[in-house]
């Protein structure tokens, strides 16, 4: 059959051309086609490289700017707490001036009322005397019968105090 010996002359014809194609794709993409892929691939890690380094970059800033604000935070708590201090310490020494003058001013009145109450005890003292020589007078008379002066009343009710 004439067919079946044609077969390996077209088939071998075809091979080769075959090879011969798939080697000129076959370099063509790894000329080509290769060196444009891994330039794609290089320049996304380098991206995603530099986008790493600036997020890390804006992390330490935003700490940085954190740690400055607790420390003002801190710095204005201690100078409310000083301010405070301050002004407990003013109205205590306010206070205390207040509470000076008003026991003085509670002395000077404890000082006067002693003196009205030794003086109405004074007077007191004088009204029970006089009364005291009138009902000794009283009495004398009454039981003895004699008559006694004011004067002597008043020295024996002295005398008895």
């Amino acid at each position: 059959m004439p067919q079946i010996s044609q077969l390996l002359e077209v088939y071998g014809s075809q091979f080769f051309w075959l090879l011969i194609v798939i080697g000129i794709i076959y370099f063509g993409i790894a000329k080509n086609m290769v060196p444009k892929i891994s330039k794609t691939v290089d320049d996304r890690q380098k991206r995603i490289t530099d986008d790493l380094a600036a997020a890390q970059g804006a992390q330490d800033k935003a700490e940085q700017i954190e740690t400055n604000y607790r420390a003002s935070v801190n710095d204005a708590r201690a100078n409310a707490v000083s301010s405070v201090n301050e002004a407990k310490a003013k109205a205590a020494l306010k206070n205390e001036a207040a509470i000076k003058r008003a026991d003085a001013a509670i002395a000077k009145k404890a000082d006067e009322a002693d003196a009205e109450l030794k003086a109405a005890k004074t007077a007191a003292l004088k009204e029970i005397e006089a009364v005291a020589a009138e009902a000794a007078q009283a009495i004398v008379k009454t039981v003895s019968g004699a008559k006694v002066t004011a004067a002597d009343a008043k020295k024996a009710v002295k005398a008895a105090f």
